[in-house]
């Protein structure tokens, strides 16, 4: 089966009671490329995010993937989210990693080649019988990382995946981010500017729920058409 090749968001808005998390927001993300949502704490990344993986419904609009709307279990068998904390189960590293392998019926040396190669890509693979739960902050969320490579999804979002990382972890998980894109969608919210302009082919500025901007990132950092994204990038809006 191919890989998807795009996948829309269309019209989405999200509303938690009084509270709209998401306007109208329409973006395309396409196959081989990263592209960068951009915004400040609280400006709806997540819940894109979120709604892309299939874990939320959109109060309003439609996902689309490949010209055909798509509901959220649809959207599951596509996708896979790395929340920025990490969660780790009472196993090994191994184990964690395999996790969602064997919830998808793979085995034997299958299984034992994905988990390896998958560890191997976030420098983890000396690790492979350590208790996960025992690992450093940096160490976990590189297992994350790893636990979600190893399913190898069509769409992999990432939901500030180095936040709070020390530099050594945040290096070799955006390693691994450049060596996994390839032909799948990846989406990377973040509010580190200096990360999208190393790793993005896109950038999507996200303010109040609603997308503002759109731009390769040498149009985005270097003269953007939006006063808010302006500020954003001067660092005139507070995070």
């Amino acid at each position: 089966m191919s890989l998807a090749e795009r996948l829309r968001a269309e019209g989405i808005g999200k509303d938690y009671g009084p509270i709209r998390a998401l306007d109208s927001v329409t973006l395309d993300f396409e196959s081989g490329e990263v592209l960068a949502l951009l915004g400040i704490n609280g400006s709806g990344k997540t819940t894109l995010l979120r709604i892309l993986a299939g874990l939320d419904e959109p109060s309003r609009g439609e996902i689309w993937l490949d010209g055909r709307p798509v509901d959220g279990e649809g959207l599951r068998r596509v996708s896979t989210m790395v929340f920025q904390r990490a969660v780790m189960f009472n196993a090994s590293v191994y184990d964690n990693v395999a996790f969602g392998l064997r919830a998808r019926g793979v085995r034997g040396a299958e299984l034992e080649a994905r988990v390896l190669r998958a560890l191997a890509l976030v420098g983890m693979e000396g690790l492979r019988d350590r208790r996960a739960k025992g690992l450093s902050g940096g160490e976990q969320q590189r297992v994350a990382l790893a636990r979600a490579f190893a399913i190898d999804p069509e769409v992999l979002l990432l939901d500030e995946p180095t936040a709070n990382l020390d530099p050594t972890s945040a290096a070799v998980i955006e390693g691994a981010i450049k060596e996994m894109k390839g032909d799948r969608i990846v989406v990377l919210a973040t509010h580190n500017l200096h990360q999208a302009k190393r790793l993005a082919d896109r950038v999507a500025h996200i303010h109040a729920g609603r997308i503002l901007e759109v731009a390769d990132p040498k149009d985005f950092f270097s003269r953007p058409s939006n006063e808010v994204t302006r500020k954003f990038i001067s660092g005139e809006l507070q995070f």
